[in-house]
């Protein structure tokens, strides 16, 4: 007997995560996948694009009004803010704006997927509780992955449907255009080195080479954000998702280097936001030389969190036992994981 056909609305469908979600999702038969974000997307039998601005309530309400036949919100959107404290109201009304949009309407409603990570840990702010478990106290506000939380869990009381927090690591996966895409930092930053002559030198803070850490692949998390959509163990519970290893940069860099055959240099503090600003014309040359991608060097920039992540001098990893206890028992080897997607890069032209 075949499973009852399910419709999935992934929130933030252009992003690193919301892009590899909605990859999964086509290979699995009883889906079908509608995508929100700002941009939009071209739309296909299996895949509906809409493009709405979700902190704009009533344009969220008409782009949703149809979309009766949604049985699961997978929500990975995301807008930058400058501050900590402005991050919130954004993130948290464009939420509140999907949730309020389609209950309504979708009376099928089976479930709403939360993405969040390690900032509900207050890993963002400095050396933090190692490993990190769902049941760790929450820190002092404003964050607002903890208030997206809180606000599903109020939703929820008597409501039929259930929800579920997935907290990865820094997820590693292909998008252009994103904020928050190491894998991008390193390719282009290890494809400028080469092209000057450089050797690749780690540029993070000193003690974040040696610092203990992990990562999220971006297809792994995506299988598991859809088994605990679909779990009932998992109903509203928070899971840490992560790869299963740990490593330490001063391990992996060689290892990256070796891939971009470059010779590796010792670490050297660098603030990429500044070093790399003015790298447009170089970035434009290489495209025009090794006949790369008409990828603008917007989209291939993530400084800013580049920095972040190197600035790490502190472990960074949690504890992804809980997961492993209801039943998702996946794992990727992360260094596998980064050359994987290097070869994607390579494939699709965005570097040499």
């Amino acid at each position: 007997m075949s499973e009852p056909r399910k419709t999935a609305l992934v929130v933030g469908a252009n992003g690193v995560i919301g892009g590899n979600l909605i990859d999964h999702l086509l290979t699995l038969d009883d889906w079908d996948t509608v995508g929100l974000s700002r941009r939009g997307g071209v739309s296909t039998d299996r895949v509906g694009y809409i493009a709405v601005d979700l902190l704009d309530r009533d344009a969220t309400d008409h782009a949703l009004a149809e979309l009766s036949g949604v049985t699961h919100i997978f929500y990975a959107a995301y807008q930058d803010r400058p501050s900590w404290a402005e991050l919130v109201p954004p993130n948290l009304a464009m939420l509140v704006n999907v949730v309020d949009a389609i209950e309504p309407v979708a009376k099928g409603l089976q479930h709403i997927s939360l993405m969040q990570g390690y900032k509900v840990y207050g890993a963002h702010l400095g050396p933090f509780k190692t490993p990190a478990r769902e049941s760790d106290a929450n820190h002092m506000p404003p964050e607002f992955n903890i208030d997206q939380q809180a606000f599903l869990e109020r939703r929820q009381i008597d409501q039929s449907w259930t929800w579920s927090a997935l907290r990865p690591s820094v997820v590693i996966g292909f998008g252009l255009g994103n904020p928050m895409n190491l894998a991008m930092v390193i390719a282009i930053y290890a494809s400028m080195s080469k092209e000057l002559g450089l050797p690749l030198r780690f540029p993070g803070k000193p003690g974040a080479y040696d610092s203990l850490l992990e990562m999220t692949d971006a297809g792994l998390l995506a299988r598991a954000t859809v088994w605990a959509a679909t779990t009932p163990a998992c109903a509203n519970q928070a899971l840490n998702i992560t790869n299963g290893d740990l490593f330490r940069w001063s391990e992996m860099w060689p290892r990256i280097a070796a891939y971009f055959k470059m010779e590796v240099a010792p670490p050297l503090p660098m603030n990429l936001s500044t070093i790399m600003a003015d790298k447009e014309p170089l970035w434009a040359d290489m495209v025009a030389r090794h006949g790369l991608a008409n990828v603008s060097y917007l989209d291939v920039s993530s400084w800013p969190f580049g920095d972040a992540v190197f600035g790490w001098n502190y472990d960074f990893f949690a504890d992804g036992s809980k997961a492993r206890r209801l039943g998702f028992h996946q794992h990727v080897d992360t260094a596998t994981m980064f050359f994987s997607v290097f070869d994607d890069l390579r494939a699709r032209k965005i570097i040499g």
